[in-house]
């Protein structure tokens, strides 16, 4: 994955942080872990309701939730969300 800045948004991202990359990439982290414990909490959730034993391991559990379709890409959950518009 790659990010372009320019020079100004370099600046001000400098402005606010120490080492940039570091500021990006720690931002990234967090918010993944935040949207992993959402889509586990989904996926214990569905399991616990229809018998599904779950997968061992996060990394399991959230290709389990995604192979469950119980967790969608953002941009397949807008796919759904304007084919559902009436036209």
């Amino acid at each position: 994955m790659e990010i372009n800045l320019t020079e100004t948004e370099l600046k001000a991202l400098e402005y606010i942080a120490n080492d940039p990359q570091d500021f990006i990439e720690n931002f990234a982290k967090v918010r993944a872990n935040e949207a992993m414990d959402e889509i586990l909490k989904n996926l214990v959730s569905h399991c616990n309701e229809n018998g599904i034993a779950l997968a061992v391991g996060k990394e399991a559990q959230v290709a389990q939730a995604f192979e469950l379709s119980i967790a969608k890409t953002a941009a397949d959950r807008e796919a759904e969300f304007l084919a559902s518009l009436p036209e």
